[in-house]
């Protein structure tokens, strides 16, 4: 229920606040990345939710750039 609801607040944003997202996104990667390499991440788990974030992100970008065409 939580991933549908992140969609649909996703959808509801415009192309700035997507793309703005997308970075907040991958930072977060990058710093779960390094918490796991230093043996600091308690919720591995966390790093895999991230990435599929981050190709939700992704698709929705895709999909409104086509919609626009």
């Amino acid at each position: 229920m939580k991933t549908k609801q992140y969609v649909e607040d996703l959808k509801k944003k415009s192309d700035a606040e997507l793309a703005q997202e997308l970075v907040n996104a991958k930072k977060e990667l990058f710093n779960l990345r390094f918490q796991n390499a230093t043996n600091q991440l308690e919720n591995t788990a966390r790093i895999k939710e991230v990435r599929k974030n981050i190709a939700r992100i992704q698709t929705l970008i895709t999909q409104k750039a086509r919609a626009a065409q």
